[in-house]
């Protein structure tokens, strides 16, 4: 089979080297070009006419919606988004996206998305992949417009190796100096950070603090306890009982008028 001749669009240096030293080990892949902005890289496209672009999304002069938005339907790779930002990677699914790698760029998983692209070009029609890149790139810009998007899962570590955990597997989770400890269905975890900066990233509808060292998941609250003078506890649905601090007592009644 003719190798793929992949173009790698990103405006960070290091970006760039890392999908050239993952290349150059695929016997399979050629990387014809590289570009450090979305107005350079669209003239290598033109040039070159790549089977697969590998994109970042915001990028200097033309991110990378507006670099899709000028392709040509006879010249118009694959393309696979190359990105720190994940809170579209499921609507990129849904719309039809050969690929949505994260980075930091893992170089099995950059071959398991070439692949994919391979599979694809044996099947599909150049116009029509145009078609759907349009549509992915309305749908995400669609998605952006919205509220801001929030954390769908964290890199968390384990007994030495690092797991990415669900959101929506974290029942509550407590400050443990550097680190926060995440209390999920699938056991404890650390994450390296202060609590305050990862309650940032979570949908405030979600999760509620307790006290200062403490946040809790609202939906897995199955009680509030009132045990008088102040002192409010509560249960969760896995059974641990958690004190809540004075200060936050009041955020505790508000939930309770919600409900």
């Amino acid at each position: 089979m003719p190798a793929l001749r992949v173009l790698a669009v990103d405006d960070e240096p290091l970006a760039l080297r890392r999908v050239e030293i993952a290349v150059a080990e695929m016997v399979d892949v050629i990387l014809v070009g590289q570009a450090r902005s979305g107005r350079g890289g669209l003239e290598l496209v033109r040039a070159h006419r790549p089977d697969v672009l590998l994109l970042d999304i915001q990028m200097s002069n033309l991110d990378g919606f507006e670099l899709i938005e000028q392709l040509e339907g006879d010249t118009a790779p694959l393309v696979i988004f190359v990105t720190a930002h994940e809170n579209f990677a499921l609507r990129a699914f849904e719309v039809g996206a050969v690929d949505y790698v994260l980075k930091p760029l893992e170089f099995d998983r950059l071959r398991a998305a070439l692949v994919r692209a391979r599979d694809t070009l044996a099947v599909a029609d150049q116009a029509r992949r145009a078609g759907e890149l349009r549509t992915l790139v309305r749908s995400l810009r669609g998605e952006m417009s919205e509220e801001p998007a929030y954390a769908t899962g964290f890199w968390v570590e384990r007994k030495g190796e690092h797991i990415r955990t669900s959101v929506q597997h974290i029942e509550w989770m407590e400050a443990d100096r550097d680190y926060v400890r995440l209390h999920t269905r699938d056991g404890p975890f650390l994450m390296r950070g202060p609590l305050s900066t990862i309650q940032e990233e979570l949908d405030p509808n979600q999760f509620i603090r307790i006290r200062r060292s403490a946040l809790v998941r609202t939906d897995r609250i199955k009680s509030i306890r009132n045990r008088g003078y102040g002192d409010f506890r509560i249960l969760m649905t896995s059974g641990e009982e958690l004190r809540v601090g004075k200060t936050y007592v009041a955020d505790v009644r508000r939930l309770l008028d919600k409900r």
